[in-house]
């Protein structure tokens, strides 16, 4: 079984390095990821049919701000997140350690909730449809995902469980936590995420928004980005390592999971509520 494991490919995690600074994939995955949803998110305002009353909740100039609010809840959310969600016991021992974001490190639940509420700071303070600044970016969520992920496989972190599968892999870096077990093809369970987190959701959420109208009822693709994610994160942890030693890793359960029902859970509220709304109005 191991003779057939694909070797895992010699990536350096550092892209790009001037003198004594480096620059590696991952921030600039996350880069890529921003400044393609800001992109995307102008083009979406551009498309006046995809509105209620073609009339799209804010000019394109104001996603410039927009992109800085969700910069700073990305890393901010993201960061704490992990160092909440993840390994509090470790940071509360080490509270130096927690803004050293270069060492790794970032929960996208966190990164949720970051952007929650740096998203319903701008729309107050720009005085704009909460719900519609939430659905161009739930809409634009999915294209980060990707670049997210595929960062994750090369740094090869989040890396999969044992398989027999004709690719699986083996992770250099398993080896640090299972020593005894190692080396054992895993599942490139980076690139599933990619693929479901990332690529299917992200078309998904398209066909809804161009072919069905979910912007025309706001909160809807909100709601979709929810329960698609929720439902692809829980399918993706079956394939996924858990993170070693949390509590909530009960029998088939994961943390990757259990923090995924809330998301689901919520997910249908936004659609319930959306609907409720659109009916009113109507």
């Amino acid at each position: 079984m191991i003779m057939l494991a694909i070797p895992f490919p010699d990536f350096n995690p550092i892209a790009l390095e001037i003198g004594p600074v480096a620059i590696k994939w991952y921030g600039l995955a996350y880069m890529a990821g921003l400044l393609l949803g800001w992109m995307y998110i102008r083009r979406l305002l551009s498309e006046q049919r995809l509105w209620p009353r073609a009339t799209p909740p804010f000019d394109a100039v104001r996603t410039d701000d927009l992109l800085l609010y969700m910069t700073i809840g990305v890393v901010l959310g993201g960061r704490l997140g992990f160092v909440l969600l993840y390994e509090a016991g470790h940071y509360i021992s080490h509270p130096s350690e927690i803004a050293m974001v270069w060492k790794g490190g970032m929960a996208f639940h966190g990164a949720l909730v970051g952007c929650g509420l740096a998203i319903w700071l701008f729309a107050r303070w720009n005085k704009v449809s909460v719900l519609s600044a939430m659905d161009l970016c739930a809409a634009t969520t999915p294209l980060g995902l990707v670049f997210g992920r595929i960062a994750n496989f090369i740094n090869g972190e989040l890396w999969g469980r044992p398989t027999e599968v004709p690719w699986g892999m083996v992770f250099p870096e398993a080896r640090l936590q299972f020593p005894q077990l190692e080396p054992m093809p895993r599942h490139p369970s980076q690139l599933y995420e990619a693929a479901l987190e990332g690529l299917v959701l992200f078309l998904v959420l398209r066909f809804m928004t161009h072919r069905r109208g979910s912007l025309q009822t706001p909160g809807l693709t909100t709601g979709l980005f929810l329960i698609g994610y929720g439902l692809a994160r829980s399918f993706c942890e079956m394939f996924r390592s858990p993170h070693a030693g949390h509590a909530l890793n009960i029998g088939p359960l994961t943390a990757g999971m259990a923090y995924s029902i809330p998301m689901i859970l919520l997910g249908l509220w936004f659609i319930w509520n959306g609907r409720c709304r659109a009916a009113v109005a109507a």
